[in-house]
């Protein structure tokens, strides 16, 4: 048999067999348009030189865009983590306002896109769709359109565990510390809040209600508000965590001690709620694994897999710690 010091070309096998390279490309392919007779000795010509084809390239990973309005936060890290795990190429985008980064993502070269905790507005998504660039929303401020696939979290569940927990323990005169009023997550939050209460049958007081921005300033500026009310609270329920941080803050300069004075209880469970002092009691959002939702239906939409589903919500779950406690 011949032996070739080099790997053979095709173009090699098609000159020793006599035939065009096409043909050989047929048949090394599996193509049926070509003769028997001629299958059978390029076969053989492939044998004689030892011909071994050339792994196929694996596909690239589909390149796409993840858009925060902004990057600041271990929570977003949390959700990028999860996303990096899927199969995916990323880029890291942040948009303070929606400005044209439609437009970017549609020229710039991405094959889909996962916008977090944005507002997807119709224009937005009707150019998304004319452009045949898949998205899919995580946490989004507002409820998408059918056609928008998203993943979430059970936040009203989560609201009415975190209420639920404080009510157990005897605490009746509950604050509350939301994110931005419009944002759909902080409503849902909220409303587990009251539904705690009504089943409790505590009444709902509007002046325990306030709004923050899911950062630790916006949590320490509303505790502020409510610890220095003349009939404070005994228990704060944070929309997030760096807001419970906050709380913490303000209850140290007010001289109140956690949980002695004032319970508090957070939402997230990123990774320093257990290293906060105290230890933070908190509602367990899975940040990473809906950052990981995400990306895999992404990837689905690109490669043209069907979606079992629009709408993902995974469950959150209550974390006990140190910060909450029996009122005093």
């Amino acid at each position: 048999m011949t032996q070739q010091p080099n790997r053979p070309t095709l173009a090699v096998i098609a000159a020793a067999a006599g035939v065009s390279l096409p043909t050989v490309s047929k048949v090394l392919n599996g193509k049926q348009d070509v003769a028997a007779a001629t299958r059978a000795h390029v076969q053989q010509v492939l044998e004689q030189y030892e011909y071994v084809p050339l792994s196929p390239r694996p596909p690239a990973r589909p390149l796409v865009d993840v858009v925060f309005t902004a990057l600041d936060s271990p929570w977003a890290m949390e959700i990028l983590r999860g996303v990096t795990e899927a199969d995916l190429e990323v880029v890291v985008t942040t948009r303070s306002s929606a400005g044209d980064w439609v437009q970017e993502l549609i020229t710039g070269g991405r094959q889909g896109a996962i916008v977090v905790t944005s507002r997807l507005t119709a224009a937005d998504q009707r150019r998304l769709g004319g452009g045949k660039l898949p998205v899919v929303v995580i946490d989004p401020v507002d409820t998408p359109g059918q056609e928008v696939p998203s993943v979430g979290a059970t936040n009203w569940s989560g609201g009415l565990a975190a209420t639920d927990h404080l009510i157990e323990l005897g605490h009746r005169r509950i604050a509350v510390i939301g994110g931005p009023e419009d944002y759909l997550c902080s409503r849902a939050r909220i409303d587990g809040y009251r539904a705690a209460l009504d089943r409790a049958g505590i009444p709902f007081d509007p002046a325990l209600v306030r709004h923050g921005n899911f950062h630790h300033a916006g949590g320490y500026e509303q505790a502020q508000v409510v610890l220095g009310l003349t009939d404070r609270p005994t228990a704060v329920f944070a929309g997030s965590d760096e807001q419970a941080f906050g709380v913490l803050e303000a209850a140290r300069k007010a001289g109140l001690s956690v949980p002695g004075d004032v319970s508090v209880i957070g939402f997230d469970d990123l990774p320093m709620a257990r290293w906060s002092s105290p230890p933070l009691t908190t509602v367990r959002q899975p940040l990473a694994d809906m950052g990981r939702m995400a990306g895999r239906m992404l990837h689905d939409l690109i490669t043209g897999a069907r979606l079992e589903t629009q709408r993902v919500e995974l469950a959150t779950h209550l974390v006990l710690r140190a910060s909450t406690a029996r009122p005093s």
